[in-house]
């Protein structure tokens, strides 16, 4: 990076540099809500286990014991995926690759352009205000 203030809206970055930043910060801002839709799906899992542990208490009091016992030993403690739990899941992504991804996705723009996110849509914002005349922040 040159000397452009780690603050402006438009840095001194090749167009190629830019548009991998902004690449990199939308596949990041991707792979945050895959993580929002792994949590939701961890939510609805944990609400029907709940529903089914009232049906193992439902299925006992209506007299169905082999029912009842089937719930509570081979799907009340089963894992969502192969012998896994969604928290398993939702801490295992978490720590994993949504971590890796962030990490190196602010690693690239510590060293291009000092850190700064968002700078695609900073050089758009310049514009549309150069355009209507100024620069609205007065």
């Amino acid at each position: 990076m040159t000397d452009a203030p780690p603050d402006s809206p438009d840095p001194d970055i090749a167009e190629a540099e830019r548009e991998a930043l902004h690449d990199l910060q939308l596949g990041l801002e991707h792979i945050y809500k895959g993580y929002g839709s792994l949590l939701t799906f961890h939510h609805q899992i944990g609400h029907a286990m709940n529903r089914l542990a009232d049906a193992e208490s439902e299925l006992r009091e209506a007299g169905h014991e082999e029912w009842a016992d089937a719930l509570r030993d081979d799907h009340l403690p089963a894992g969502a995926v192969e012998d896994q739990w969604t928290y398993e899941l939702v801490t295992a992504f978490r720590e994993s690759f949504l971590s890796d991804v962030a990490s190196f996705e602010s690693e690239v723009r510590d060293e291009l352009v000092d850190g700064l996110d968002h700078v695609t849509e900073r050089q758009q914002q310049a514009r549309w205000r150069e355009r209507a005349g100024g620069d609205s922040e007065d």
